[in-house]
């Protein structure tokens, strides 16, 4: 409430004026670390990157994957992918794209030329060799079957660079995309100008400036006087709730990928009892969370993956709210709700207030079923070493970005070679049969055999309980009317302003 107070009082004699007449401002935090699409993982970068650089697929709005600078491609073995590019796509200086640029943004990852995160993860380690048949053709050798690959090459995770881009690319990166890079200001701003030799439909705005503004109270401020137009998920649901308010905002809100999540720790001798991570889960009411912390800004989640996915599992069934069936599964693992005899578990969390928060509501429903939860709060850093060195009970975290929009998500977390420190299997989960599905649907390229392996994986992992899906973060995109055309992406990234227009 002292937020809706403050912002209030501070706009009162605010101007309306917007300081950059023909462009669209968007707030976001932090700054970009590395604009160089092959060495830039976080989200910034990734984000920003999509807007500069082509990749030779996209993904649709199922996170399916469809044609882009390659018009086609085929599979004439399982090991082998031929690429068949658009002709006459240019650089932003000029120079064409052709085959050679794709070949040497993968191996300029795997040759030592950048050094790259992505060639040390499971991205591109599968590729044998890629050879640039002719200019429009480039052709990967697999050393083994891989259904990843096509995502791997897809925006986000992919953007081709010229021919010859060494290590100091980042500095000024030359793409194929919508927008040219201008300037990139650390911890202040970056600025893109519209590409109007774009190959496909242009922009319809002139300039895109990102302003990075670390605090979230001065976002809302810099929406609500106007010298601002949009910021996408980094503003507090109780800020966006006073926002709704705001006759010259509009509120775009649409379901996201983001996912929270409660993570156990099987080789703890209590949670190592399936009966009592599904009593946890029966113990634990989603609509409290949903409804007061969140203000309906997230939906209940029983899969890593969003539903709107194309391998999600329809015929999934959550654990519902049932504290009596809680009970009897306590009993039947031998534990009692007498004093004295009740199980205590602890649960970590970061200093990050919603994670906090959650952790309480959580403590008081297991309470109800017999269950003493102690929380330790931690700075995240510690907090979260603990969790990839197994020194934890319970914790909760949250899978972002494109994380889990793809679904070989499982063999990175569920996978018995994926164990923390290594990936992210930090629960230590561990079954066979779940292995070999892993290993079948990375190696099939029927897409709906694919979905059938992934349909498996997730009932059983709903069953197994390594971890307990809490909820899903919806994209809640907060803009001026004086921008229209804001589209609420499944993925949450700035593909919007392909379309987005100044109405004055």
């Amino acid at each position: 409430m002292s937020l809706v107070v403050v912002v209030g009082g501070a706009l009162s004699a605010c101007s309306r004026s917007h300081p950059y007449p023909q462009t669209i401002t968007v707030i976001t935090d932090p700054s970009p670390a590395n604009l160089d699409p092959r060495v830039g993982t976080d989200a910034s970068s990734e984000r920003i990157d999509e807007l500069i650089f082509d990749s030779l697929v996209r993904k649709d709005e199922h996170l399916d994957l469809r044609p882009w600078v390659a018009a086609r491609w085929e599979t004439p073995d399982p090991r082998t992918y031929v690429f068949h590019l658009h002709p006459g796509i240019r650089f932003h200086d000029g120079r064409p794209l052709t085959a050679r640029d794709v070949k040497w943004t993968i191996d300029s990852m795997s040759n030592g030329t950048v050094i790259s995160s992505k060639a040390a993860t499971t991205s591109y380690q599968h590729i044998d060799s890629i050879e640039a048949r002719d200019d429009q053709t480039v052709v990967f050798h697999m050393k083994e079957p891989d259904s990843g690959l096509l995502w791997n090459l897809s925006d986000a995770a992919m953007g081709i660079v010229p021919y010859g881009s060494d290590k100091s690319f980042n500095l000024h990166p030359i793409g194929s995309g919508p927008f040219k890079l201008v300037r990139n200001e650390q911890d202040n701003e970056v600025l893109l100008e519209r590409n109007d030799d774009y190959w496909t439909e242009k922009p319809k705005v002139e300039r895109v400036r990102f302003a990075i503004v670390p605090d979230a109270t001065t976002r809302a401020l810099e929406l609500r006087k106007g010298s601002a137009d949009i910021e996408i998920n980094s503003i507090t649901a109780d800020t966006v709730r006073s926002l709704r308010a705001e006759p010259t905002l509009v509120i775009e809100q649409a379901p996201g990928t983001s996912v929270q999540y409660l993570g156990f720790n099987l080789r703890d001798p209590v949670l190592s009892d399936i009966r009592v991570r599904q009593a946890l889960a029966y113990a634990v009411d989603i609509n409290p969370i949903i409804h007061y912390l969140w203000r309906d800004t997230v939906r209940p989640a029983d899969s890593v993956l969003p539903q709107q996915h194309w391998a999600y599992d329809a015929e999934l069934r959550p654990y519902p709210h049932d504290p009596q069936r809680a009970r009897e599964l306590l009993a039947e693992a031998g534990y009692s709700t007498a004093p004295g005899h009740r199980i205590h578990l602890v649960m970590k969390t970061s200093t990050e207030e919603a994670s906090r928060l959650i952790a309480v509501i959580l403590q008081q429903q297991f309470r109800e079923v017999g269950v003493d939860l102690e929380i330790r709060t931690f700075e995240f850093a510690t907090f979260y070493s603990d969790v990839v060195r197994g020194a934890y009970q319970m914790y909760t975290l949250r899978w972002v970005g494109g994380s889990n929009q793809d679904p070989e998500i499982f063999e990175y977390i569920f996978d018995s070679k994926s164990f923390a420190p290594r990936r992210a299997n930090r629960s230590y989960y561990s079954n066979p049969q779940v292995d070999v599905w892993i290993e079948q649907a990375r190696s099939e390229l029927d897409q709906n055999r694919r979905k059938e392996l992934y349909a498996r994986i997730q009932q059983q992992v709903l069953r197994d309980l390594p971890s307990l899906n809490l909820f899903s973060l919806d994209n809640v995109i907060v803009h001026t009317r004086r921008v229209r055309n804001v589209s609420n992406d499944l993925t949450g990234n700035f593909d919007f302003l392909r379309q987005a227009e100044i109405t004055q």
